[in-house]
């Protein structure tokens, strides 16, 4: 049974939960909903809660632990010599559960364990499902082991899900008379879901640093801290188990940096000083065009973006400014990657610092210029210093933003890690690079592959020093007004 066919059963009986409890609490007082102690929709919805909730609730914990002890289980009976040389058993369960669901693509399934293995393997892959290595016996037996299990234990998830609505159902059903108290009961379980939904975000902020780091921990054992951190050569080989890689940061790191420098050069002057513009000197009419035109480019999607600096900024940059130069003769560069994705900013810092401009009272406009002083000093001396806050997350907001693009750097800057202050020659970032790292077949055992995770955590540990430096900044420069 799929899953929305379970959400939808689900739905059904939570609505038929409703009418009887709503129902059955009318009934205990002869219809007079004045002697109930909650209006009826109070007990409907309680009826709801309790049928849906739950069952919901095992669902969800259902579909997230069924995959893991499934496949810890198959790859416990798989036999290590099976396992082919220069590979691991993560890869191999890669591949049975790749077979397992195109299997699930072949109309016949008698007989797969007798048929060419080669036959099968085409068959797979042209349902769409590619494998990573060559088909074996034991890899379709633990396919449809894994096949079996899983409609099993999916059949057992359906019927305890369906039973769990069905108990909840029966016990508000049974507690629905005139003296429960429903409104207390259900707004306690609408309080729960308030509070479930504001701590999801806690919980994956904790779940994502967690992860990164324990992954990272597992790649300094493979690979030395020091020479991750501190060599300038990022040369990953496949072949040798790290032995032959060279996954120094500092290239990367540094490509991050300049294009994001660059990037912001550009967006944080051009939209800052459209945000004055738009706030204080422009009319209502052009205000209600510009604007609007501007935060469109906020809707351009990045691919769109590296496309133009791969086709437009890119030669144009190299044969007006870099060729002439001598300085070097590829569309792919820093300067390239680093304006396009200047002007993918631009409404970050415009929109945001706009809103913030807009938001300073306009008493302290008034009290400027009744003083005497013109309108471009009350913008540098009352205007910006009161709007600091917010202008400074906006230059935060873009410079995360600029730190984790990756299809703008692609096209537009090229693949090469390097250190060079050649602002016309490719380089690379990190988001890049771990892309490129996590792509195909990859085994989680090799430093090649967990050197990804360091990456990503190192960029975190980047992205909450920039915080802690605006935190700094805003509290020592922000004017303090009574």
């Amino acid at each position: 049974m799929s899953l929305t066919t379970i959400l939808l059963i689900l739905a059904v009986l939570g609505v038929a939960s409703f009418i009887l409890a709503r129902s059955r609490a009318l009934g205990s007082v002869d219809g007079d909903a004045r002697r109930l102690h909650s209006l009826p929709t109070y007990y409907g919805l309680n009826g709801l809660l309790t049928a849906v909730l739950p069952a919901l609730g095992l669902l969800v914990l259902w579909l997230v632990l069924q995959p893991l002890l499934l496949e810890r289980s198959i790859a416990a009976d798989f036999p290590a010599s099976a396992v082919p040389e220069g590979s691991t058993i993560g890869l191999v369960m890669s591949d049975v559960r790749r077979v397992a669901d195109g299997l699930d693509a072949v109309a016949d399934q008698d007989g797969l364990s007798v048929l060419d293995l080669d036959a099968l393997a085409a068959t797979i892959q042209d349902g769409g499902t590619a494998l990573g290595a060559d088909l074996t016996p034991e890899i379709v037996a633990a396919a449809q082991d894994y096949r079996g299990a899983r409609a099993w234990l999916g059949g057992i998830m359906v019927v305890a899900v369906l039973a769990v609505a069905l108990i909840g159902a029966a016990i508000a059903w049974r507690a629905s008379d005139g003296a429960f108290r429903a409104r207390n009961v259900v707004e306690r379980g609408v309080l729960v879901l308030l509070i479930a939904a504001a701590s999801i975000a806690v919980l994956t902020t904790v779940a994502i640093v967690l992860s990164m780091l324990f992954e990272t921990m597992n790649f300094f054992r493979q690979y030395p801290a020091s020479e991750f951190f501190f060599s300038t050569n990022w040369a990953p080989s496949f072949s040798g188990r790290g032995g032959a890689s060279e996954l120094g940061i500092l290239p990367l790191l540094w490509g991050t940096l300049y294009i994001s420098f660059i990037a912001l050069l550009v967006a944080v002057p051009i939209g800052l000083f459209a945000a004055i513009y738009l706030s204080e000197y422009a009319g209502k009419r052009f205000r209600g065009i510009a604007k609007p035109m501007i935060e469109i480019l906020a809707g351009i999607p990045t691919i769109v973006y590296g496309l133009f600096a791969l086709v437009t900024v890119g030669p144009l940059l190299r044969d007006a400014i870099a060729s002439p130069l001598g300085l070097g003769n590829s569309a792919s560069s820093v300067m390239t990657a680093g304006l396009v994705m200047g002007i993918m900013l631009i409404p970050f810092v415009s929109s945001l610092s706009d809103d913030i401009i807009n938001a300073v009272p306009q008493a302290m406009r008034d009290g400027s210029l009744g003083l005497g002083a013109t309108q471009s000093e009350t913008i540098r001396q009352v205007i910006v210093p009161a709007a600091l806050p917010g202008i400074v997350g906006a230059v935060l907001l873009a410079a995360s933003r600029a730190i984790g693009e990756t299809m703008i750097v692609v096209l537009g800057a090229g693949a090469a890690a390097r250190l060079d202050l050649n602002p016309f020659e490719a380089m690379t970032t990190v988001t890049v690079k771990i892309v490129s790292q996590l792509t195909g077949d990859t085994d989680f055992a090799s430093p090649e592959t967990l050197v990804a995770f360091a990456l990503g955590l190192t960029l975190f540990v980047i992205t909450l020093g920039l915080n802690v430096l605006a935190l700094f900044i805003v509290r020592r420069y922000r004017e303090q007004y009574e």
